[in-house]
C-alpha cells in the first residue's frame, strides 16, 4: 500500500450567487453528488464545512469561484468516480452554472497519507500547473503520475482526455 493518496481541487466560477435562481438545480444536486462520492470506492477526505459542503469556503481566487477539494486513494479511484459515475451528470450540465475558464481548473498531486491539504496548499498546485504545466508537483488526468513511492518500473497512469463535459 503506497504510503499516498491522490489530492485534487477543482474550481468554478459561478455565474450567480448560490442562492440564485440560475445556480438552483446545481445546489439541489449538491448533497447526492457529494454523498455519491464519500461512498465510492477509494474516497477518503473531501473538503467540508461543518453543514456539510463546501461552497461556502472562502476562494482565495475571488468570490465568485467554489472550490472543491478532495483526497482518493490513487487516481484510478477519483478518475472513477469522476467519470464513470452519476457525477458525469452533474459535469455534462457545467455551462449551465459556471463561466468557461480558459486556464486549467482541475489539479492533482499527492500528499501523505491522512494529511489533507488546505485550500491555499491546492491553489498553490494550481498555480503552478498553470504556469509550469504537469509535473510531479501539479498534474491533470491526462498526464498523470505515479505516487512518490510507486515502483520504478511501474508505468504512470494514463486515462486520455475523457471528459464528457
Amino acid at each position: 500500500m503506497s504510503r499516498y493518496q491522490l489530492a485534487q481541487l477543482n474550481v468554478a466560477r459561478i455565474k450567480g450567487p448560490m442562492d440564485s435562481p440560475i445556480m438552483a438545480e446545481f445546489v439541489a444536486n449538491l448533497d447526492r453528488v457529494n454523498a455519491l462520492a464519500e461512498q465510492s470506492p477509494g474516497y477518503a477526505w473531501r473538503l467540508k464545512t461543518d453543514e456539510g459542503n463546501a461552497t461556502s469556503v472562502s476562494s482565495p481566487l475571488g468570490d465568485d469561484v467554489i472550490v472543491n477539494m478532495s483526497v482518493w486513494e490513487d487516481v484510478a479511484a477519483l478518475n472513477h468516480y469522476v467519470y464513470k459515475t452519476a457525477h458525469v451528470e452533474i459535469m455534462k450540465r457545467r455551462k449551465e452554472w459556471f463561466e468557461t475558464i480558459r486556464e486549467a481548473y482541475v489539479v492533482l498531486w499527492w500528499v501523505p497519507r491522512g494529511q489533507y491539504p488546505t485550500v491555499l496548499d491546492a491553489v498553490e498546485r494550481l498555480e503552478h500547473l498553470r504556469q509550469h504545466g504537469p509535473s510531479e508537483r501539479a498534474f491533470t488526468f491526462r498526464q498523470a503520475f505515479a505516487a512518490p513511492d510507486a515502483a520504478l518500473d511501474a508505468p504512470a497512469p494514463f486515462f486520455g482526455d475523457v471528459c464528457p463535459a
